[in-house]
């Protein structure tokens, strides 16, 4: 062993080892309590220890170590006592390193039951929502656990399969879905019509919809005679193509009998066993924006062998499609039977809710639209609090007290507090760059930034966090509106954009925090998420005398003569 020279002495007064030739006679000199300085010094460099330790190390009996440790006990110099878990019997320790760990743990204790900043909790919603740091999921698998945390939640069907499901499940594709709708794994449902034959959509496991979908809207549905009809037709439990419904329902009038259908799909009523359908009536939605209509099959000019006419074109019968119109593709049938007792379908509810949020706060419930609010969940999370399957604390910020978190979640979010960037460059006050003219136009393969619809889970503004305030001279504030997009970089908003692209609002100022922003909408672009995109104002003003649209027109957005544009 190699041991400092000053210690030469010790070592032979207490232990016994021979000297070597040529050490100094200076520190050959005997000292009073050799051998209690070394067990003293053992203690002060380690955490609590057993004698046997101390003894195996110095060479010595576990009898005279303890003899020499009792005596430091007097001293008030090391304290003995049962420190660490697990019943190993007496320990020792130094008493200025129990003090230590003592301050140590309790200031950890007072760092795990302190509030986190909200910017903590927009970190770790997209990461428990795995649409950050690559967690995104692959194949069927992954988008089965995709729609078991999205559960229930309403996003518009504009936004499902092209920012929603994707941002979740690597290289996502419409079959994928379709194959487990047609398989009866998922089940998606009508949750109220919206502008431009867009309408709100929940997903759910096909065993949790009598107990996740709520009952049917009684706002959105009309009831006609050819609604009851319908409904009549499909009581039986049968999955019935458009032509077969149009047969059984008596009804010649395709047009009267394709909105009767979606009058009940955005009610709440029917879905059918793929998303086809849906789409299609998205594609029309696209086509109708662009003032063109979808081409006509030309007919022949018969009589259908079934004796049945469509109408008249032209002064000739037309023979009706066997299979109906695009946007009634598929076989239809009526949605389970809701769960009549309440309390198990809020049980379910506030188990969908913990496990789509990990940390659950009054505004996302509320964003949820949940009949009875927060209000009614807070009884049934109580009871989970109480059988250990949450926690309850004051775990963010400025969101009252009353905030309940699964096991890990807590724990998960702390390790996200911190940002990712530099303590000396922060995101509000990094440094600015010469100058914008100077940053090349380019087509980024990751910013950082993450483009999400405003009304999706896994965005926290305007739900469990506030919308930042931002003023602005046309007075646009943003909204979990459908059709709107967010764009967080670190958990912070940057940018926020109206429906339809034409309209941007920027939450910073600084080109660090607008640049990887602008060039993460660019990308959501290119890769065909947002179709088109004509920016036209920036913060109330023409975008092109904006910085923000500097930072636009940096990621490629090109200038025409009302703002900027770029293709998908």
């Amino acid at each position: 062993r190699w041991v400092a020279v000053e210690d030469a002495a010790r070592l032979r007064d207490a232990l016994g080892v021979p000297m070597p030739m040529g050490v100094p006679d200076a520190f050959l000199d005997s000292v009073r309590d050799p051998l209690g300085d070394l067990v003293s010094r053992y203690a002060r460099t380690h955490g609590p220890f057993v004698a046997a330790d101390l003894a195996a190390r110095l060479g010595l009996g576990v009898a005279v170590v303890t003899g020499v440790l009792e005596r430091l006990v007097a001293d008030r110099r090391v304290s003995s006592g049962e420190f660490r878990p697990g019943g190993v019997g007496t320990e020792w320790c130094d008493v200025e390193v129990l003090r230590m760990l003592r301050r140590r743990s309790l200031a950890r204790l007072r760092k795990e039951v302190e509030p986190v900043p909200p910017e903590a909790l927009a970190r770790f919603l997209p990461d428990w929502q795995g649409l950050a740091g690559g967690s995104a999921a692959r194949g069927a698998d992954g988008l089965l656990r995709a729609v078991e945390q999205l559960a229930g939640a309403a996003v518009p069907a504009s936004a499902l399969e092209t920012l929603v499901l994707p941002a979740r499940v690597v290289d996502y594709t419409p079959a994928l879905l379709d194959e487990l709708c047609s398989a009866g794994e998922i089940i998606w449902a009508g949750a109220g019509s919206l502008p431009g034959n867009d309408g709100w959509v929940r997903l759910v496991p096909a065993d949790a919809a009598s107990l996740l979908l709520p009952p049917p809207d009684a706002e959105e549905a009309v009831r006609t005679p050819l609604h009851e009809t319908l409904l009549d037709v499909l009581s039986d439990g049968a999955a019935l193509f458009f032509r077969d419904l149009s047969n059984r329902a008596a009804s010649t009038d395709d047009p009267a009998l394709l909105t009767a259908l979606w009058d009940l799909v955005w009610a709440g009523e029917l879905t059918n066993d793929t998303l086809t359908p849906l789409r299609a009536k998205l594609v029309g939605r696209a086509a109708a924006g662009k003032g063109t209509a979808a081409p006509r099959r030309p007919r022949p000019g018969r009589a259908s062998r079934y004796g049945r006419y469509a109408g008249l074109s032209g002064g000739r019968p037309a023979m009706p499609s066997r299979t109906g119109p695009p946007s009634a593709a598929g076989r239809w049938w009526r949605l389970p039977e809701r769960e009549p007792q309440a309390t198990r379908r809020m049980h379910a509810t506030a188990e969908a809710l913990l496990d789509r949020y990990g940390v659950l706060t009054r505004g996302a419930v509320a964003a949820e639209s949940i009949v009875g609010g927060f209000a009614a969940v807070y009884p049934v999370l109580s009871a989970f609090e109480d059988a250990g399957r949450c926690r309850r604390g004051y775990f963010v910020e400025g969101l009252g007290a009353a905030q309940f978190a699964v096991p890990g979640a807590v724990d998960r979010m702390r390790s996200l507090a911190a940002p990712s960037r530099p303590a000396e460059t922060p995101l509000w006050s990094a440094p600015v760059p010469p100058s914008w003219e100077q940053r090349p136009k380019r087509k980024p393969e990751n910013s950082g930034a993450l483009v999400l619809a405003a009304t999706d889970p896994a965005n926290p503004y305007g739900a469990a966090l506030p919308w930042p305030e931002r003023e602005t001279e046309g007075g646009h504030r943003p909204g979990r509106k459908a059709g709107a997009l967010v764009v967080l970089l670190e958990g912070a908003l940057v940018l926020y954009v109206e429906r339809g692209g034409k309209t941007l609002l920027s939450f910073h100022d600084d080109p660090e925090s607008l640049q990887p922003a602008a060039d993460g909408l660019a990308l959501a672009v290119r890769r065909g998420a947002l179709g088109k995109m004509s920016v036209e104002k920036a913060d109330g003003e023409a975008v092109l005398v904006s910085d923000l649209g500097k930072a636009l027109e940096a990621a490629g957005f090109r200038p025409t003569p009302r703002g900027l544009r770029l293709r998908g």
